[in-house]
């Protein structure tokens, strides 16, 4: 089957970058705590349910997988760049790591207690998340959580606005609207974290933060 233009575009751009971005990624994440709150928060829920198998999807060199783990979390990561994966594998070699796409993750339905989507639906252009939060609904066991991260944008009537990210094309989404997203998908908000626009590149946009829960 061929695979969409975006997914070809953006698996060549972060293999191609794979290594400048996992030596900048991670000292990023270090250096931003209120990005670890609301994964601290999700963790705990994850725990508090029964400690259920997490999936990180687009986990890029799987330091947010690797967090998870720290935080008591069974997790594995999902990459759709090969050389992702291989950098994760070779950092991590305790955890699991496989190529996939999110939209079409290789695991049976209900059987996940929690998906996290740190900053990855953010290449997913905005006609395809609906299919995106469907195959999330899938995969997620009745009241299992989601966790999910992007650039904001504040727009009363659009759901996104394309901006050009560093490695490739890229959607800011509008909080608001990926919520109404989620909850068409079965999967109803419990809680959100929007960080004010900071100074470097990516962050002179809003970060929002959603934790959303499929319905039991």
């Amino acid at each position: 089957m061929t695979e969409p233009d975006f997914l070809v575009a953006t698996r060549a751009a972060y293999d191609a970058s794979a290594v400048l971005y996992a030596e900048l990624v991670g000292e990023t994440f270090l250096s931003s705590p209120l990005d670890h709150a609301m994964i601290s928060v999700f963790a705990e829920l994850v725990r508090g349910a029964g400690d259920g198998l997490v999936a990180d999807v687009g986990c890029g060199p799987g330091h947010v997988t690797a967090h998870l783990r720290s935080l008591g979390v069974t997790a594995f990561g999902v990459d759709l760049s090969p050389e992702m994966i291989a950098i994760a594998r070779d950092a991590h070699p305790g955890l699991r790591f496989e190529v996939g796409r999110m939209e079409a993750l290789d695991v049976e339905d209900a059987s996940l207690s929690g998906v996290l989507a740190n900053y990855s639906i953010i290449h997913t252009p905005p006609e395809r998340l609906p299919v995106t939060f469907a195959e999330f609904h899938r995969v997620l066991a009745p009241g299992g959580h989601l966790l999910v991260a992007f650039q904001g944008y504040d727009h009363p009537a659009e759901l996104a606005e394309a901006f050009d990210h560093k490695v490739s094309l890229a959607y800011r989404y509008s909080p608001d609207r990926v919520a109404e997203l989620l909850l068409k998908a079965g999967l109803t908000e419990v809680a959100r974290l929007i960080c004010a626009p900071g100074e470097d590149r990516l962050r002179g946009f809003p970060q929002a933060h959603l934790l959303a829960r499929r319905t039991a």
